[in-house]
């Protein structure tokens, strides 16, 4: 994820982490940790909320970029570098734990997972946002996995995006979920692509990865399925499915 630069495109999925945030109905002066933030979408948003924020992730140049969003909005925002596997906080320190799009996609899920039960408080949540299999992001990691397949034993990232898998990561808590479409917005299918393969870690290194015969090959799949599946006339307009996760930790 230090390949290309996230921000660019964290920038633009903003509206998930305020629709997250209020799903999870946080209040002023709680305190919220936002592991794996990229550049800070729901780090804003719970800010913006006056809630106490710690945002994280393991890529100091996308803190760097957080940091300076937060700056410009006047938003009082501790950053700080962190493995989402092994957190660094003790146990039940915050009121609220959230993530978009970034706790899914660490090797170890179940060590993820415990990791962000275990710092949030008991009668605290657990906020998510994560790509569904059949989603658009889904499809292109699909698309991904016949150049470059996947490094073995590691379980796919979208399952963090079913129901059934959640229930495994999370067991004996309460969980609710909602699925929603964010929509990918551009100029064009090759806009999109241009942009993503330039900015997008995971296709910057899988474009990087391929002698040139394949990596037209690669940019004829991906822009077949960007203008599959895309709704716009004159220009890319394309939901993508992703479930809004709020996991109630226990009490006791």
């Amino acid at each position: 994820w230090s390949a290309g630069d996230y921000a660019v495109i964290g920038t633009t999925l903003q509206i998930v982490g305020e629709s997250l945030c209020e799903a999870l109905d946080l209040r002023a002066g709680q305190s919220v940790l936002d592991v794996a933030a990229g550049n800070g979408n729901a780090t804003l948003a719970a800010a913006r909320r006056f809630c106490d924020v710690v945002s994280t992730d393991y890529v100091a140049s996308l803190l760097e970029r957080g940091r300076a969003r937060a700056s410009a909005e006047g938003l009082d925002v501790r950053f700080e570098q962190a493995d989402a596997e092994k957190l660094q906080y003790p146990d039940a320190s915050f009121d609220a734990v959230v993530s978009t799009f970034g706790v899914m996609f660490t090797p170890n899920q179940e060590q993820a997972a415990a990791e962000l039960a275990r710092v949030c408080k008991p009668g605290g949540k657990i906020g998510l946002a994560n790509w569904t299999p059949a989603s658009f992001v889904g499809g292109i990691f699909k698309v991904l996995g016949r150049y470059i397949p996947p490094a073995a034993g590691l379980k796919p990232p979208m399952l963090w995006g079913t129901e059934e898998r959640l229930r495994e990561l999370f067991p004996g808590q309460r969980i609710e979920v909602s699925r929603k479409d964010f929509v990918f917005r551009y100029r064009s299918a090759r806009h999109w692509l241009d942009t993503f393969r330039t900015y997008y870690g995971p296709m910057n290194k899988a474009f990087g990865a391929l002698d040139a015969d394949k990596q037209a090959a690669l940019a004829a799949d991906l822009t077949a399925l960007a203008s599959e599946l895309n709704r716009g006339d004159d220009s890319l307009v394309l939901p993508a499915d992703y479930l809004e996760v709020v996991v109630h930790r226990r009490k006791t």
